[in-house]
C-alpha cells in the first residue's frame, strides 16, 4: 500500500536531552498542525533535521527510535552543515535573493557543495523508505534540489513541492550563479506551489527564460513530463485561534494587560527578527503619527515583540540594535509619566500570552516588506471572536490577495502606514465588524486543512494528466503496433511536416536545410514501392522545390497553397488572391519597427510575423497584441490567423492542410496512413484523416493526434527504423 513522505528542514518537533535520555514536545506552528492529519496516519513519515546534534551512533539510534514511534525519521546533520547549508546557502543566498535583498547575498562556492550535500543527505533518508507508488512531499527553499534528486533514482514516482517563501523575478534569481541546476532540480516535482499567483508567475517566467523549455498557461514541459505550477494559499488552524479567547489562562493575561494598558488603544506588532519585516519602517511610521498627531500622546500605545532569530549574525544584530535604538529614542522624545509609547520585547511569546495580544489589541499591525504568506494576520483575525479590531497589512505579503478587507499598505510609505493608524483607530465599531466578519469567513473557509486538501487533490490531477499523456506517447506497445500495420499494410502514405519534425528550428530560416541524413532516410522511404511519401510544410514553395525535386516524393507548400507530384509542374489551389496584403503588411511592419529580432516572411498567398529571435516574454506579449490587432483587420477578408511556434501566419482561409491532405486520399485507397506534424496547422491533418490513422505530434501532447512524439531526432529514428523492417521483411 503506498504511504505518503513529507520532507521538511525541520521536523514538526522539538527534542530535549533529559538525564541521558530524550523527551519530545510537538511543535505548535500551522504546518505541523496541518500536516499532522497526514504523517500519523499508517505507514506515512515525515522526514527532517531533529533540531539536535547526535554526538555518537547510540544517541542517534535513541533519536531515531523515540521519533519512530510518531512517525517521525531524522536527518542528522553536522554543525558544519548547519553553517554552511542552512546558515549559509539557505539563509544567506536564498533568502535574502528571494526576498528581494540581492545585496545582502554572499554567493560562498563551499555554501552551494554544502547545499548540495545536505540535499544527497535527504534524498538518501527518503530512499531509504520510499517505495515506486509512494506520495513525496517537499517543502521550502532549504530542499530546492531535492525533487530532482528523488526523480533520477525513481523517475515515475508521485513528488509535490511547496515554497512557503516568495519567489523572485527572473531579473533577480537569475543573479544565483547556480540557478540552472537550482531549477532543473524543482522541475523534478509534479506539482510546484506557491502562496501567490504572484510566485508562480516569477517561477514560470524563470523556467522559461534560462531554460530550454515552453510553458502553456501554468504547465512546464520538462523531460517529457508536464510539470504544473499553483498558487495555494496557506491557511491556520482557525478552530484553534478561535477557542483560545476562552481558555482560562488566556482569559488571566487579558484581564492582566486591560489592568496595565487600561485606557490606551493598542496597536500590536509582532514578527521574528528579520531584516525583511519591515520593522524599522513600522516604527518611523509610529514616531511619524506622534509628530503629525500629537493628540494621541498617551491615548495610543505600540505593543511590539520581536521573536529573537540569529543574532549572532552581524547582519542581524545590526538590525537588532537599530530597533533597539528607535524604540528608544521614541520612547525618550514622547513618554510622560503615565505612558510609554513603545512596549518592546526582545523574546519570544506563549501561544496564551499571543492569544490575549490578539485579543486585546485594537490594531494588529503587519507590514513585511515582503512576506511568503504572513500568518500572523490571519491568527489576529481568527483570534478577533467578537468580530471587532483592524487589521493593517502590507501590500508585499502573500495574506494580502486574500485579506482584501483590511487597510492594505505599501510598506516603504510610513506616511501611508500612519494614516492607516489613524484611520484603524477612529473607524467605528460598524465598519470595524463589517471588514472583521468579512475577513474572518476568508480565514475560516480556507484553513490548513483546506490548503492541505486542495493541493493534495491537485497532486492526484496531475498524475492523472500524466498519466493520461504517457498512453500517447509512441513508446515500446504503441511502436510494435505501428510497425505491424506498417509491414501488412500493401498501399500506405506518409504525410510529413518540415521544420520542427524533419528539422529543428534555427535561429534563421533559411538555415534549416535537410542535411545529407534527412535525404537519405527520406530517399530509403520513398523507394519502398508500397510507399507514398507526402511532405506537406508552410515553406515557400521554390524552396521545397530547391530542396526535395530530385526526390521521388510529393511536395505540399504553402500549407495547400502549392502543389506538386512526382514528374509533374507546380499547381496553384485556384480561388486564392494576395491584394489582401496591401492592408496587412504595414500592420506587421510596425509591429516589427517595435520588436527587436522580429521579421516578416512573404509567400504566395501568406504573411509570416516570425519572433523566434526576441528576447523571451516580449515576443509573446508583441504576438498577442498583433492577433488582437489583426482579428478586427481579417474579420471581413476571408483570412485565418494561425499562431505557431514563434510564428503568426496570415493566410487565405481556403488554405488548409487537412483539405488539400484529404485530396490525396480520395484519389486512391490506402490500408495505412501516417501524418507527422508539429505545427497548429497539422491539426487540421489530425483532424482530416480516417480515425485509425496513425498521427503524430511532434514536441507536445496536447493535440488531435493519437501519439506524439518528442523532437525530429525521434522522428528520424522511427521513420530509419521503419525502411529497415520493410528492406529486412522483404
Amino acid at each position: 500500500m503506498s504511504k505518503t513522505i513529507i520532507i521538511s528542514n525541520r521536523l514538526p518537533v522539538k527534542i530535549y536531552e533529559n538525564n541521558g535520555g530524550y523527551e519530545l514536545k510537538r511543535s505548535e506552528g500551522g504546518l505541523a498542525t496541518g500536516l499532522g492529519a497526514i504523517y500519523q496516519q499508517g505507514e506515512n513519515m515525515w522526514i527532517g533535521w531533529p533540531g539536535i546534534e547526535a554526538h555518537t551512533n547510540e544517541a542517534k539510534e535513541q533519536i531515531k527510535a523515540k521519533l519512530s514511534l510518531i512517525n517521525l525519521c531524522p536527518v542528522f546533520l553536522s554543525p558544519d552543515d548547519i553553517s554552511n547549508y542552512y546558515e549559509g546557502f539557505s539563509n544567506e543566498v536564498l533568502w535574502p535573493v528571494f526576498h528581494y535583498h540581492s545585496t545582502y547575498a554572499k554567493y560562498e562556492k563551499t555554501y552551494w557543495e554544502s547545499y548540495k550535500e545536505v540535499n544527497a543527505k535527504f534524498r538518501d533518508a527518503v530512499l531509504e523508505i520510499a517505495e515506486p507508488d509512494d506520495i513525496i512531499w517537499v517543502h521550502d527553499y532549504q530542499l530546492l534540489l531535492l525533487p530532482g534528486l528523488i526523480r533520477a533514482v525513481y523517475p515515475d514516482i508521485t513528488i509535490g513541492f511547496f515554497q512557503h517563501i516568495p519567489f523572485p523575478s527572473s531579473e533577480l534569481f537569475r543573479l544565483i550563479p547556480w540557478r540552472i541546476e537550482i531549477l532543473e532540480n524543482m522541475l523534478g516535482a509534479d506539482l510546484i506551489g506557491f502562496h501567490t499567483f504572484d510566485d508562480a508567475r516569477h517561477f514560470i517566467s524563470a523556467t522559461t527564460r534560462l531554460l530550454p523549455v515552453h510553458s502553456l498557461s501554468n504547465v512546464i514541459t520538462y523531460n517529457d513530463r508536464p510539470v504544473v505550477v499553483e498558487s495555494f494559499p496557506m491557511g491556520i488552524d482557525n478552530k484553534k485561534f478561535e477557542s483560545m479567547p476562552g481558555e482560562e489562562q488566556v482569559i488571566n493575561q487579558v484581564n492582566e494587560l486591560k489592568q496595565s494598558f487600561d485606557g490606551f488603544k493598542m496597536v500590536l506588532s509582532i514578527d521574528r527578527l528579520d531584516y525583511s519585516k519591515g520593522i524599522l519602517q513600522r516604527l518611523e511610521a509610529f514616531d511619524l503619527l506622534l509628530q503629525q498627531y500629537p493628540e494621541y500622546v498617551e491615548k495610543v500605545i505600540l505593543y511590539m515583540i520581536v521573536v529573537p532569530s540569529r543574532d549572532t549574525v552581524p547582519r542581524y544584530k545590526e538590525l537588532r540594535d537599530e530597533i533597539d535604538k528607535m524604540a528608544g529614542n521614541i520612547n525618550s522624545r514622547y513618554r510622560t509619566l503615565n505612558w510609554l509609547p513603545v512596549h518592546y520585547y526582545y523574546r519570544s511569546v506563549t501561544e496564551s500570552m499571543l492569544s490575549a495580544l490578539y485579543n486585546m489589541a485594537d490594531v494588529c499591525l503587519v507590514t513585511p516588506m515582503r512576506d511568503g504568506m504572513n500568518l500572523v494576520s490571519k491568527e489576529y483575525v481568527a483570534s478577533r471572536t467578537s468580530d471587532t479590531g483592524v487589521l493593517i497589512l502590507s501590500e508585499m505579503a502573500g495574506s494580502a490577495k486574500e485579506l482584501i478587507d483590511a487597510l492594505i499598505v505599501n510598506p516603504n510609505n510610513t506616511s501611508e502606514i500612519s494614516a492607516a493608524i489613524i484611520q484603524a483607530l477612529n473607524m467605528s465599531v460598524e465598519e470595524q465588524q463589517q471588514r472583521m466578519k468579512k475577513l474572518r469567513s476568508v480565514v475560516s473557509k480556507f484553513n490548513i486543512r483546506h490548503w492541505v486538501k486542495i493541493y493534495m487533490d491537485k497532486l492526484n490531477e496531475v498524475k492523472d494528466l500524466q498519466e493520461s499523456m504517457k498512453a500517447k506517447h509512441l513508446i515500446r506497445d504503441s511502436r510494435s503496433a505501428l510497425e505491424h500495420e506498417y509491414l501488412k499494410a500493401g498501399k500506405r502514405i506518409i504525410f510529413l511536416d518540415y521544420d520542427g519534425t524533419l528539422v529543428g528550428f534555427q535561429p534563421e530560416i533559411d538555415m534549416a536545410f535537410p542535411d545529407e541524413d534527412l535525404y537519405e532516410i527520406l530517399k530509403q522511404l520513398a523507394s519502398d514501392p508500397a510507399n507514398h511519401v507526402v511532405i506537406i510544410s508552410g515553406r515557400k514553395h521554390e524552396t521545397l522545390e530547391e530542396w526535395f525535386s530530385k526526390l521521388p516524393i510529393d511536395i505540399i507548400a504553402e500549407h495547400g497553397a502549392w502543389t506538386k507530384k512526382q514528374h509533374h509542374d507546380w499547381i496553384q489551389l485556384p480561388g486564392l488572391y494576395s491584394q489582401w496584403k496591401q492592408d496587412i503588411l504595414p500592420v506587421l511592419e510596425r509591429y516589427v519597427d517595435r520588436t527587436p529580432g522580429s521579421f516578416i516572411e512573404e509567400k504566395s498567398f501568406s504573411l509570416v510575423f516570425h519572433y523566434r529571435k526576441v528576447e523571451e516574454g516580449l515576443g509573446d506579449l508583441r504576438a498577442n497584441e498583433l492577433m488582437n490587432d489583426l482579428r478586427f483587420i481579417t474579420a471581413d477578408k476571408g483570412l485565418q490567423i494561425l499562431p505557431g511556434n514563434k510564428v503568426i501566419e496570415i493566410k487565405n482561409i481556403e488554405v488548409n492542410k487537412g483539405k488539400i491532405a484529404l485530396r490525396w486520399l480520395e484519389e486512391q485507397e490506402y490500408d495505412f496512413v501516417m501524418a507527422m506534424g508539429d505545427d497548429h496547422t497539422d491539426e487540421d491533418i489530425f483532424k482530416a484523416v480516417p480515425g485509425d490513422s496513425f498521427t503524430i505530434k511532434i514536441g507536445g501532447n496536447i493535440s488531435a493526434a493519437r501519439f506524439y512524439l518528442r523532437d525530429f531526432r525521434e522522428v528520424r529514428r522511427l521513420l530509419r527504423g521503419l525502411t529497415f523492417i520493410s528492406s529486412e521483411y522483404f
